[in-house]
């Protein structure tokens, strides 16, 4: 059937389309963009596994709220669409963060915790003022719903970054940050599983109609 066909299921949700949910993507793709730069840099400066997965889910979350603007007001297979994407993009980071662990642990580089930790606290203010503002939108459709799990997972990761930094202050050792990775990664993949279902669930009448 075509994307021209619009039901009262076809439609997109009225909040979906509200200029102020369109106001709060906008703000959260500057936040988002804006923080992957600093944790890129402080990443790489530190060399905490930790902080460069939070800077790669930054980037993935600025492109998302990107995709959200992109299809906001279209049917529900376009936003089901939508959140396919970003649902295996979010998979697709679960997969980098275990990868870029295992190689630091052979490695054997120990990060250093204070840019971890100011640079986690910075990062958690950032996500948890986006996570308040998405919250309204939080029990929408698998797209709206996609970009409040991200934002909820962004600050727990920050906490877990925070925590990971005061454990290499403590031991001296690369574990806590590369244990904090791995957390992040399986909430990347728990989230990434969460969204696909509801989006291949969305899109299944359209499936079933071609």
């Amino acid at each position: 059937m075509s994307d021209s066909c619009c039901s009262h299921n076809c439609a997109a949700p009225s909040s979906a389309r509200s200029p102020h949910y369109r106001r709060v993507l906008w703000v959260a793709l500057f936040v988002n963009a804006v923080m992957f730069g600093v944790e890129l840099v402080g990443g790489m400066r530190s060399g905490s596994v930790s902080l460069l997965a939070d800077a790669v889910d930054f980037f993935g979350d600025a492109a998302n709220y990107g995709l959200s603007l992109l299809v906001l007001g279209r049917t529900v297979r376009w936003r089901a669409r939508a959140a396919l994407v970003k649902g295996l993009s979010m998979a697709a980071f679960g997969v980098f963060v275990l990868s870029r662990a295992a190689w630091t642990l052979a490695g054997g580089a120990v990060p250093e915790p204070v840019t971890m930790s100011a640079i986690g606290a910075l990062a958690l203010l950032a996500n948890v003022g986006v996570a308040s503002m998405l919250y309204a939108w939080r029990e929408g459709d698998a797209n709206m719903r996609s970009v409040w799990l991200c934002s909820r997972n962004d600050a727990i990761g920050n906490l877990a970054v925070m925590a990971a930094a005061l454990g290499v202050f403590g031991t001296g050792s690369a574990w806590p940050d590369l244990l904090v990775a791995g957390v992040m990664a399986v909430l990347a993949l728990s989230a990434a599983r969460t969204v696909v279902a509801q989006a291949r669930q969305e899109l299944q009448p359209f499936t079933v109609r071609a």
